[in-house]
């Protein structure tokens, strides 16, 4: 496996099935790092050097370690109940969610709401929102009235790697931006 197909196993065991390799993650989403390299050992040779490369050279910067690197855990983006320790902060004015085009029906109807994961994820630029949305086919780009919400009263947490979460978007604090304003890269 490649470093890459590797990084996407440890986001699958960190943030979604940490019993397919036999572990457990404690309540803050920590994981040993000395089990998730067994447990990645038993199908493919891994080591805490290669571990150490992947959580710093992520682009995504989806993991963090403990201070003494014998706990490792996934940033956000978890489908399993676990608290990361988010940081309650104010949000910018303006917040962008990238999706595709399949979801704007549903979008346009329910608001954002997280779906299997614990939080709806939002960027602060258009580019990022784009990258995201394209994941998912044609990008479609929602402009998020964060800091209205947040006055209204909804919470807004940013994660370790710069991303805003917060449990859901309603549709009144959502707005299409101009699809000839965003770029479509296959």
């Amino acid at each position: 496996m490649s470093n890459n197909e590797i990084s996407k196993f440890i986001a699958l065991i960190l943030r979604h099935k940490p019993e397919s390799i036999g572990i457990s993650l404690d309540e803050h989403g920590w994981a040993g790092v000395d089990e998730l390299i067994a447990g990645i050992n038993k199908t493919t040779p891994f080591d805490m050097e290669t571990l150490e490369e992947i959580v710093r050279t992520d682009n995504k910067q989806r993991y963090s370690f403990n201070d003494d690197r014998t706990l490792i855990r996934a940033n956000q983006g978890h489908s399993i109940p676990v608290d990361v320790e988010l940081e309650e902060r104010i949000p910018p004015e303006i917040l962008f969610h990238g999706t595709g085009e399949k979801y704007v029906q549903s979008i346009d109807k329910e608001g954002l709401i997280p779906k299997s994961r614990l939080y709806v994820h939002l960027s602060v630029d258009i580019d990022t929102a784009t990258k995201v949305g394209q994941r998912h086919g044609k990008p479609v780009i929602y402009k998020v009235n964060a800091l209205k919400m947040h006055e209204d009263g909804f919470k807004f947490y940013i994660s370790k790697n710069g991303v805003w979460l917060t449990k859901s978007v309603p549709i009144q604090y959502l707005e299409h931006i101009n699809k000839a304003e965003v770029p479509f890269n296959k």
